[in-house]
């Protein structure tokens, strides 16, 4: 066992994870203070020694990105400050991934531009769950560990026993891992092609592979608005696909109007995990949410006591 202690910290963005986490840990959360002045500045100190402490911080992006973002900035200054000796950020749904290229001329590549700053912040080491694209691991200078919650999924729908399933990929760039699902399943892969004149704006243009008299499960990596998803399962009713379609996400943004519009839509199931908070107004009949806090209390302890996290996965 390493000589230094585990010390578990949680930001204000997603506090019930921090719980569920420290309980998997068999650990209590360390106290943190967190306000903001009557302007608008964050503060943040820790309530007690971090010196030589192996340091969590669990805050993950939710609609208030740029405060979380923030406020996480402020607390790896202070722990830092404080003389913790390895500060990791765990941040299940990391801020800006969508942002991870230039696809038009003269726009950012703002999830490097967050990996920056949280090494110039102090930050050691990175847990994040399901980035956007694995080659956003390459934007930082320090190691990153991307988790997936591919089995997390595998398992459930496995437990469901369904026949005939095609799983079924919203968009070219996510085929991959919905064929990862689809080979744990033993089922087979469809592919939508769409395009996107504009953020939050799609149409489909095809389906390929088959989908008629079969149960489809559109995979991804988050919901936000709920378009291209609503899309994609008319596109499959179309293609003669069984009406009771199912639909698994990691990152339950849910941006206006996405609950709308998932309700409207009436999927058999829409799965996601708890790497964001959902209020009460956000939850519906037939969200089924998954935790991801036993896979990161497993990976945390694998880190403190510097074994493999691979073999959580």
């Amino acid at each position: 066992m390493p000589k230094f202690q585990l010390k578990l910290f949680s930001g204000t963005s997603h506090r019930k994870l921090a719980e569920d986490i420290a309980k998997g840990l068999g650990a209590k959360l360390s106290q943190m203070e967190v306000y903001k002045f009557a302007c608008g500045e964050t503060y943040a100190r820790a309530l007690e020694t971090v010196r030589g402490c192996n340091v969590f911080v669990v805050q993950t992006a939710t609609h208030n990105v740029n405060e979380d973002l923030m406020e996480l900035f402020v607390i790896i200054d202070a722990l830092k400050r404080s003389f913790a000796k390895r500060i990791h950020v765990v941040m299940p749904h990391y801020a800006y991934a969508r942002q991870d290229r230039v696809a038009l001329p003269r726009e950012p590549i703002s999830a490097k531009l967050v990996a920056d700053l949280l090494s110039a912040a102090g930050a050691d080491h990175v847990i994040a769950v399901n980035l956007h694209s694995d080659q956003e691991q390459g934007f930082f200078d320090f190691p990153v560990d991307n988790l997936n919650c591919l089995k997390l999924f595998t398992d459930y729908f496995k437990k469901k026993k369904l026949k005939n399933i095609t799983v079924v990929s919203p968009d070219a760039g996510g085929a991959k891992d919905a064929k990862k699902l689809a080979d744990k399943l033993g089922a087979t892969l469809a592919v939508i092609h769409k395009a996107r004149p504009a953020p939050n704006k799609s149409y489909v243009t095809h389906v390929v592979g088959e989908v008629k008299g079969r149960t489809c499960v559109l995979y991804d990596d988050m919901i936000d608005t709920g378009g291209s998803i609503c899309a994609a399962m008319e596109a499959l009713l179309a293609q003669g696909a069984k009406k009771d379609i199912y639909v698994a996400a990691t990152h339950a943004v849910f941006s206006d109007p996405a609950v709308s519009r998932l309700k409207k839509a009436k999927f058999k199931e829409v799965i996601v995990t708890d790497s964001i908070p959902l209020p009460k107004e956000k939850q519906f009949n037939g969200l089924k949410v998954l935790s991801i806090a036993p896979l990161l209390a497993k990976t945390i302890k694998s880190v403190h006591e510097e074994k493999s996290v691979t073999a959580n996965l």
